[in-house]
């Protein structure tokens, strides 16, 4: 069960539309459309939803997938993975722990050292860059 509980509305004033139909709702966005797909920047990728470290530009890669892709979580304990059967496939989804956004999915064919890609949308996440911090 997720740390932070909010109802339906209070989601709904917090994120965008398009934040809120992908995590609230296990949306995705089209691939090649999101901000963070072919970002670069350094920085920690944190939960739109509560703001939780999940990633860091240490274990983004370019996948080709279209969506951000990360070989590991920088904050293995912030992530919940759940079964999902939808779509007539069976998948790991990836969610925050802390206050239960859909983040994703993960799958078995990234690269070294884990073998892993969390494929994550771009709505899901903020980054925040080391240029954005007051000095």
């Amino acid at each position: 069960m997720p740390t932070i509980q909010k109802s339906d509305e209070e989601w709904r004033a917090q994120l965008t539309e398009e934040q809120y139909r992908v995590t609230r709702q296990k949306g995705t966005e089209p691939a090649f459309t999101g901000k963070y797909w072919n970002t670069t920047d350094d920085g920690v990728y944190r939960c739109i939803g509560c703001g939780e470290e999940l990633f860091t530009s240490e274990e983004k890669f370019d996948s080709g997938c279209g969506w951000p892709s990360f070989y590991a979580s920088s904050n293995p304990g912030a992530i919940d993975n759940i079964t999902d059967k939808s779509w007539g496939m069976i998948r790991t989804e990836i969610v925050c722990k802390n206050c239960g956004a859909h983040l994703g999915h993960v799958f078995d064919d990234g690269p070294k050292p884990t073998g892993l890609r969390y494929c994550v949308n771009s709505a899901s996440i903020q980054l925040d860059k080391p240029s954005d911090k007051p000095e």
